[in-house]
């Protein structure tokens, strides 16, 4: 080979090198004397060299298509961002809102953040009746204004009085059920609370004749039998379905809140949230609180689930409404495979957790619950279930498990005695030997 062509070569190799270093792609290689005939020639090693990135260069390619959500783990399960702290939950009826609450509340007891507490006694903000700034414990009428981080237990929304209670930060978000399942569990539960229910041999016969049973006057005493979820935004349950006022009611609603979370897809509303939340994986894991026994919940027949849509026309037109923007939500915010494999984590770490927990893994009916403090309250004709933990768990462990299934009433009254040690602490009447 010509020394003029070779030396072309070994500058033209030195320089593809050069620039290699350079970029951090191959590790620097002294460089080889020229010897004719050897395979660790310059034109080889070049080409060699070259043909590395190509293929360093695809597999990069290809990794950028690879889900970053399934990098989480490594990086403690957590979302980009600082975790969102000041958060407003309507608390609707029958719609495993119960959990959510759960899930609030040992996110606040573990992060030290103020919680929305009903006032002295009470055990609700206020329900029925719209809420107001004074059924919060702490919030004083015409005292200096207050806030606090979280606010989710049951009220009755009322977004002026909520305003002088919460920062101007808050993420709102609330959960719906399908109505016709949402009415049944309610019909068990306030069987013997709501005069509407008391009157009717069963939910059927309640559908067939509901005006027999449901007087329109006692609206606040009946508010679970019909448009529940409706009433609890803070609307009329009794209002005519007109399509403008259904609208508008539907536009308000979406204007107040970020987030409206789908029960029956509870998982993936769960993960919906935490991501909006930027929480880690184990801040929205859960055990079921407040849920029924199989025995105790009826099934409608087909005509009396039709009558059921019905009787609660503005729920189903809330629930239809909201089932599909939540849906799009998810793919707009996650597509398909990211969502399937965040569900299976969230289900998997579940399991491990109800393993780790759960004596047997399985809820239990009042009477094989053995701590007291454990028992759920029980109301109407519902067989409300809760757990038994294993035995032999060390303290950290234990602390964790109890907070996951503690019951509504007795976790609300702890974190009452937390925030306000001067005061008497509630009494669960329940409980009370």
């Amino acid at each position: 080979m010509p020394l003029s062509l070779r030396g072309s070569m070994q500058r033209s190799c030195y320089t593809c090198d050069a620039e290699l270093r350079w970029v951090g792609w191959v590790t620097p290689v002294p460089p080889v004397p020229l010897t004719r005939g050897l395979t660790g020639s310059p034109t080889h090693r070049c080409f060699w060299t070259l043909l590395i990135l190509t293929l360093l260069l695809l597999l990069l390619v290809g990794l950028l298509h690879v889900d970053m959500e399934m990098l989480t783990p490594l990086l403690g399960g957590q979302t980009e961002g600082l975790p969102i702290t000041n958060i407003m939950f309507l608390k609707t009826h029958k719609t495993a809102s119960s959990t959510v609450l759960n899930i609030l509340y040992r996110f606040a007891e573990m992060h030290n953040l103020s919680v929305a507490l009903p006032a002295g006694s009470r055990f609700h903000l206020g329900y029925p009746w719209l809420f107001l700034a004074r059924y919060v414990e702490g919030v004083e009428q015409d005292g200096p204004q207050r806030h606090v981080n979280i606010m989710c237990n049951h009220l009755r929304f009322n977004p002026p009085e909520v305003q002088k209670v919460m920062p101007n930060d808050t993420l709102y978000f609330s959960i719906l059920r399908n109505p016709i399942f949402q009415l049944e569990s309610s019909f068990t539960y306030y069987r013997l609370i709501a005069p509407a229910f008391r009157a009717a041999p069963s939910l059927d016969a309640f559908l067939a004749a509901p005006h027999t049973y449901y007087n329109q006057s006692q609206s606040l005493k009946n508010a679970c039998a019909r448009n529940h979820m409706w009433f609890d935004l803070g609307f009329d349950p009794d209002a005519p379905v007109e399509e403008s006022y259904v609208r508008a009611r539907l536009a308000e609603v979406e204007q107040r809140f970020q987030l409206v979370l789908i029960a029956e897809h509870f998982d993936e509303s769960m993960v919906l949230l935490r991501r909006r939340l930027r929480w880690r994986l184990d801040d929205v894991v859960s055990f079921k609180v407040n849920s029924r026994s199989q025995r105790t919940v009826t099934r409608l027949t087909p005509e009396g689930q039709e009558r059921a849509k019905r009787w609660c026309a503005l729920d189903w037109r809330l629930y239809q409404h909201f089932n599909r923007t939540f849906w799009a939500a998810l793919r707009a915010e996650l597509g398909p495979r990211r969502l399937r494999s965040e569900v299976a984590r969230l289900r998997a770490r579940r399991r491990e957790l109800a393993a780790l927990c759960l004596q047997d893994g399985a809820p239990k009916n009042k009477t094989q619950i053995t701590d007291l403090r454990l028992q759920p309250f029980q109301s109407g004709q519902a067989d409300i279930l809760g757990y038994n933990l294993r035995q032999g768990l060390d303290n950290e462990t234990l602390r964790m498990c109890q907070r996951m299934v503690m019951p509504e009433l007795q976790y609300m009254a702890h974190l009452y005695t937390l925030q306000f040690p001067e005061k008497p602490p509630k009494v669960i009447p329940f409980l009370k030997a």
